[in-house]
């Protein structure tokens, strides 16, 4: 249900954006909107650091109205939100990190306060709270002999309500809850490059975990991104908006080819596509590589339509987001 700052950002988007990338970023909001219009569905990917700049406020409401209807996103995404929502009162804002010296940043590590730009993390608190509570969880699926994927080990961890009473934010910004509460597919590629991963790694090492593919992942998420993606397009399109670069949006923008190329099976393009990036085009990077290109790979249709947005997502994602949840 659009609310009335919904419908405000949308009059002041209509209003003032019309050239260059505040265009671009309307252009694609409305292309959002017509692709749901039409029965399409959109499946959004997210690299960086957006949990911790907190695109949550506004994704949890993107899940909940039913604005996407996968994810595909990097382990630390994964992590940062929970730890967000058990931390945040912890958590410290540097605003001028630029101006940090190298002595500056090695006393944040004697305080165990791990900086992403702007903002440290901090470790006992977040990343040390959530791997007691994890753990338990794997062990105990490795003594059964069970296994699951990274984001199914979080859902289980959330809905259980271990955490609840733990919680320094309102439950309603939390993109993971709100993806816990739908189910929501979720792919997390390379989610060993994650404090969690390195964790769950640890935890091998040391014999906590007696079985390494308790934790599933890789190549079993391709897997079963090549089902849900054929079920998805069996009639209808499916759009692709990625956030950043990098796995998170390599990663599922390939099944396309995949099943046509290597399997032969008569997939769909992509039905739509949006990429924001600070990434400049340029030669040899897949994060600058203008959308064109993907079509050369069969994962577009010169008639898909294609939008980049070359700005800061923490700036330029929640005003696309409230655009998209005013309809």
């Amino acid at each position: 249900m659009p609310t009335p700052e919904n419908k405000a950002i949308r009059n002041f988007v209509d209003r003032h954006y019309h050239h260059f990338n505040s265009a671009s970023l309307k252009d694609a909001a409305q292309a959002w909107i017509e692709l749901l219009q039409k029965g399409d569905k959109m499946f959004v990917t997210m690299a960086g650091a957006m949990s911790t700049a907190e695109l949550g406020i506004s994704l949890a409401d993107m899940i909940r109205e039913d604005k996407l209807h996968g994810m595909s996103l990097t382990g630390a995404n994964l992590e940062e939100d929970v730890f967000n929502l058990v931390a945040h009162d912890f958590y410290e804002r540097v605003p001028g990190y630029r101006e940090l010296s190298a002595d500056d940043e090695a006393a944040l590590l004697e305080r165990h306060m791990n900086r992403v730009t702007d903002t440290c993390i901090p470790e006992a608190e977040a990343m040390r709270r959530i791997e007691a509570e994890v753990l338990k969880l794997w062990m105990s699926a490795d003594a059964k002999g069970e296994s699951y994927f990274p984001h199914e080990f979080m859902y289980q961890l959330l809905r259980s309500g271990v955490l609840a009473d733990s919680y320094q934010i309102d439950p309603g910004n939390s993109w993971l809850l709100a993806a816990a509460e739908k189910n929501l597919p979720l792919f997390v590629p390379g989610w060993e490059d994650s404090t969690l991963g390195n964790m769950y790694a640890a935890a091998v090492y040391r014999g906590d975990i007696k079985n390494v593919h308790t934790m599933r992942t890789g190549i079993e998420y391709m897997l079963r991104l090549m089902d849900w993606y054929q079920e998805m397009t069996a009639d209808r399109g499916l759009g692709f908006f990625q956030i950043g670069g990098g796995i998170a949006g390599d990663f599922p923008i390939c099944v396309v080819p995949l099943l046509q190329q290597d399997l032969e099976i008569d997939a769909r393009v992509w039905a739509y596509f949006c990429q924001i990036s600070d990434s400049t085009t340029s030669y040899g990077s897949y994060s600058g590589a203008v959308p064109n290109e993907k079509i050369t790979w069969g994962k577009l249709a010169p008639s898909t339509p294609k939008f980049i947005i070359e700005s800061d997502a923490s700036i330029v994602a929640p005003l696309l987001f409230h655009y998209v949840l005013s309809e």
